[in-house]
């Protein structure tokens, strides 16, 4: 029974897991809405025609209206934007919207980047920043904005489907676990009653011996004898023919629950099967990051700290590398968002290609990625992170005919004995930052 149970905990965990998740979506919620609130408070004064517009929306947004309501809002203050935007605006107030936008943008992008992970649809997320790239008008960003608060609200109805789903499927391998121990029960008592039946039946027959025995010590003539033997023989075989009957019974009720508990046994080990693969599949997904392929942030951190456990055990190198791929925003902004992923995407496989198969490449933020060396020295990781930077500057990328330079800084650090992986990840992040302001494509140890 303990491997069921160690199931049945696991999908507890899972449940727990999606919980947290459903948690994580509804706080990218509250910070979209957020978001809107701020622009609305950003866009007020503007002109007074959108002051009564960015006010109701303002006010939809902070009782949480439906997305049909916001929708709605949405498109009478387009039309407002758009008759404002009819006017020609001072040039003072047109730096300022241009400057407004951009800001806008920029925690736009740097929130779609949190939503990449765990979003529904990473071609949708595209999407959304390809249009976000070209809009020009409050009411373009209000508009991308608002379909990615209606993409978070579904993430997070799926996450509750989700977890609705895995709570029936623990509810159901439960009840399987219930029949199981209810077999068990069954074949105990049964055992329990067989056990009687076969004492009760001797008790009888050596009763019967007992007053055979003293029948035979009393009697005087044969015939009166031969009657007595026979009538307890009659007696006695009775008993064992009844004994055998129940017997027979009990047999056969055993065996069809037997065969009834080997059958549902089957489909319990079948469906456990199925569930432990996907339980997998989910586990591995979770901690892959959508766009590169290779491990998440998650998923780092998790290996970083059996790393430091590791290395306190045997005291074995551990490096860290941090990487930076250089003026990416640059790379975004010039040419579009596409291009970003294909250069994120190129550099992740030069990262895992350049390395050894027992290093550890994650990414662990928009253009960041962390690297795990194990059993080398600072001396000996530097000299692997040039390796992995020359590899990289050697790419050659090319956007719509146009050659695009990409290059990568690095902050090394080596694991020393008590390190905590904050202590490593700051020594990291400022030779990162050293190697930044040393004019990037550099690799730094600290």
């Amino acid at each position: 029974m303990s491997e069921p149970t160690d199931w049945k905990q696991k999908y507890r965990d899972s449940l727990l897991e999606m919980e947290a998740e459903e948690k994580r979506w509804r706080q990218v919620e509250q910070l979209l809405r957020r978001l809107i609130g701020r622009l609305c408070a950003a866009g007020l004064g503007v002109d007074s025609r959108l002051d009564e517009e960015l006010t109701a929306l303002a006010a939809a947004n902070r009782r949480n209206a439906e997305a049909a309501e916001l929708e709605r809002l949405a498109a009478s203050l387009t039309i407002a934007v758009v008759a404002v935007d009819g006017v020609a605006p001072a040039a003072r107030t047109a730096t300022l919207k241009s400057a407004r936008q951009d800001a806008t943008r920029a925690a736009i992008q740097s929130l779609f980047e949190r939503l990449r992970p765990g979003a529904p649809s990473v071609a949708a997320i595209q999407s959304l920043l390809s249009e976000l790239a070209i809009a020009k008008s409050d009411a373009a960003v209000a508009a991308v904005v608002e379909r990615a608060a209606d993409m978070v609200h579904e993430r997070g109805e799926l996450l509750v489907r989700e977890r609705l789903r895995a709570a029936a499927l623990l509810s159901e391998v439960t009840e399987r676990l219930e029949e199981v121990a209810g077999y068990l029960t069954e074949s105990n008592s049964a055992s329990r009653s067989r056990f009687d039946d076969t004492q009760s039946l001797n008790d009888t027959v050596m009763l019967h011996v007992r007053e055979l025995t003293d029948e035979i010590c009393e009697a005087t003539e044969l015939s009166v004898l031969q009657t007595a033997v026979t009538a307890r023989l009659e007696s006695v075989a009775q008993q064992v023919s009844d004994f055998r009957v129940r017997e027979q019974t009990r047999l056969v009720e055993y065996n069809g629950r037997a065969d009834h508990m080997r059958a549902r046994i089957a489909d319990l080990e079948r469906e456990t099967q199925e569930l432990h693969s996907k339980l997998d599949i989910e586990k591995h997904v979770a901690r892959i990051d959508p766009l590169t392929g290779i491990a998440n942030r998650k998923s780092f951190e998790e290996r970083f700290e059996m790393e430091l456990a590791r290395r306190a055990q045997n005291g074995a190198s551990l490096a860290m590398l941090l990487w930076d791929i250089d003026s990416f925003k640059g790379i975004n902004d010039r040419y579009g968002h596409r291009a970003g992923d294909r250069v994120l995407q190129s550099v992740a496989a030069c990262f895992t290609a350049a390395l050894r198969p027992a290093d550890f490449v994650a990414r662990i933020g928009g253009e960041e990625f962390a690297v795990l060396l194990t059993g080398l020295t600072l001396a000996e990781a530097v000299m692997a992170a040039n390796q992995v930077r020359t590899a990289v500057e050697g790419l050659r990328f090319h956007f719509r005919g146009t050659p695009v330079r990409v290059t990568v800084s690095c902050g090394i650090t080596e694991l020393h004995p008590g390190d905590a992986s904050e202590q490593a990840f700051d020594r990291a992040d400022g030779a990162l930052y050293s190697a930044k302001n040393a004019g990037k494509n550099l690799c730094v140890a600290a």
